[in-house]
């Protein structure tokens, strides 16, 4: 029976939790290669973040832009259904309110109720041209 090491099975020194890239010292500054390298995927990392929320045929700023155009269509909707029910409610009173039919009849028609009323209509004198 062969008894292990403290440091692993091949018996080497075991790298401690906290080693560093090979090559590099603590404290020694960054390499020209490994900060274009670090860019690199910060870079990569950014674009891939930008492409998730703003990228493809609808990215945010094109759903947003339904909302708002999808709430304006509502608005108009709502407008005109309240002006489809005020014309169903003229209609009817136009087909069956006497009060209303005497009036269309007097603005519309000119028409006066019996011999008592006479009908005077005024009008705006043309202006002649000498």
């Amino acid at each position: 029976m062969v008894a292990k090491r403290p440091g692993g099975a091949k018996g080497g020194a075991g790298k401690a939790p906290s080693a560093r890239a090979p090559g590099r010292a603590p404290g020694e500054p960054l390499t020209t290669k490994q900060i274009i390298g670090r860019v690199v995927l910060l870079s990569f990392f950014l674009f891939a973040l930008v492409w998730a929320v703003q990228g493809g045929e609808y990215g945010t700023t094109d759903l947003l832009g339904q909302r708002r155009q999808l709430a304006r269509e509502r608005a108009v909707v709502d407008s005109l259904a309240r002006v489809v029910e005020r014309l169903k409610a003229e209609k009817k009173a136009v087909e069956s309110d006497p009060a209303t039919q005497e009036r269309i009849a007097r603005e519309e028609f000119g028409m006066v109720k019996g011999e008592k009323e006479i009908l005077y209509r005024f009008v705006d004198p043309v202006d002649s041209v000498p």
